[in-house]
């Protein structure tokens, strides 16, 4: 009998997280994964599980096609599937060749499309910022100037936080237009961006599998003028009747968009006017957010995706009901990372679940302004959601890490100023820098 495979078009980077995870549920679902990429070397965690990994052009439809032709004269091909919102659609092209069970290409290209996003949303009177689309600076000035600073400048198309940030006056209005129109940014299709309102209030992220809301996350933001996550609280503490507009809201997405299979995640904001979408992305949510609902519901959301991508009946059931944070740490400076240390002290305390280093000494440190400033996190559970997060303060005081700048040019190269606060804990004695 040949072997079951579950193909994985592309992966998704360590910094991730996610990619990982996919293919360690696969295993335990006992099929072998495969994963095609145009570049299998960026996905460092493939060497380090074993994965069989072929290079093919995953922008290339057919070349897949003859790739998973060939790949089951010798497997049982199960399932095919992929993390990485980019070829997500071409997964659900795939799977509808192969007859096998997938998303929807066209609505899953008209999602990730932000701008036929949402004008579908709009549509349907989804609550959501007023946006306008631009493809120059005038436009993007002239947008800015009809819906107010602050603004939202944001690409079309991409994933990540990548090319986003709040620009609160004209200097930030035209430095951001010149970094996305002026060759710095990398356009993953043609250059349109979206000028969008600012909705001000507290962050939520709904994850749903199917048509079911499985659970929301609160989470806050690292220093402005960018979004990079710096914690994440799952569940969220809201009310009753909060949580159910929040549900609401989401599920009108789904309808908006011909969405419901599989997992989808959407964001939004808590604003004056009640919850606001800020985003639907039809996957589910990167870094350690898959990690949180398990610890909280006992819900593993990429093993119950994968059997769904099989064929097979999925359980999302809540096995227990506790509280799990996760704190990014991000860096405040540019430079070269001198030491990182305290991850082993940090993991010792009752409540920590996982503490992450994605870096080592000797690293170049150069901020994106985006999901990949993370260089490490840090995750904690208890049944209480005071007690988690101070159990989780206890263990990031523990974690420090030093980083040189730069040299200018002309200039000898100097020790680190502090990035961060400088503060030394009294236990570990470790100071960020």
């Amino acid at each position: 009998m040949a072997r079951r495979a579950l193909i994985l078009i592309e992966g998704v980077s360590d910094f991730a997280v996610t990619g990982a995870l996919y293919v360690q549920a696969a295993q335990r679902l006992g099929l072998y994964p495969i994963t095609l990429s145009t570049d299998p070397a960026r996905y460092d965690y493939l060497a380090g599980e074993g994965v069989e990994a072929i290079r093919v052009d995953t922008d290339n439809l057919d070349a897949l096609i003859r790739e998973c032709s060939r790949l089951r004269e010798t497997y049982d091909i199960s399932g095919i599937t992929g993390a990485n919102e980019s070829t997500y659609a071409t997964v659900g092209k795939l799977c509808r060749h192969f007859d096998l069970p997938g998303p929807n290409p066209a609505s899953i290209e008209r999602c990730c499309d932000k701008f036929a996003q949402r004008q579908l949303l709009a549509e349907a009177d989804v609550p959501i910022p007023a946006y306008r689309v631009a493809a120059n600076a005038t436009d993007i000035k002239s947008s800015a100037a009809e819906i107010g600073l602050p603004v939202i400048l944001k690409p079309a198309v991409g994933s990540g936080s990548s090319g986003v940030r709040l620009c609160r006056n004209v200097d930030e209005l035209a430095e951001h237009t010149a970094y996305l129109l002026g060759g710095k940014h990398v356009w993953q299709s043609s250059p349109r961006i979206l000028v969008e309102e600012f909705a001000q209030g507290p962050f939520y992220s709904a994850d749903i599998m199917g048509n079911e809301v499985i659970g929301i996350e609160a989470a806050d933001f690292d220093r402005p003028p960018h979004f990079v996550f710096r914690q994440l609280s799952f569940p969220a503490p809201l009310t009753d009747d909060d949580h159910e507009r929040i549900v609401e809201v989401s599920l009108s997405c789904l309808r908006a968009l011909n969405l419901g299979w599989g997992p989808t995640n959407v964001e939004l904001r808590w604003t004056k006017r009640g919850p606001v979408v800020i985003e639907v992305n039809p996957r589910l949510a990167g870094g350690p957010n898959p990690k949180l609902v398990q610890l909280a519901y006992g819900i593993d959301l990429i093993t119950e995706h994968i059997k769904l991508v099989i064929g097979d009946e999925w359980n999302l059931c809540k096995r227990h009901s506790q509280t799990a944070v996760a704190r990014t740490l991000v860096p405040g400076r540019d430079g070269t990372l001198d030491w990182i240390g305290g991850d082993l002290q940090a993991a010792a305390i009752p409540g920590v679940v996982e503490v992450k280093l994605y870096v080592g000494p000797h690293t170049p440190i150069v901020r994106k302004g985006d999901c990949r400033d993370s260089i490490g996190y840090v995750i904690a559970a208890s049944p209480d959601l005071a007690q988690t997060k101070a159990i989780l303060q206890q263990a990031v005081d523990l974690i420090g890490w030093s980083i040189t700048p730069f040299p200018t040019p002309g200039e000898q190269e100097q020790s680190a100023a502090p990035c961060l606060a400088s503060r030394t804990d009294g236990k570990s004695g470790l100071r960020k820098r």
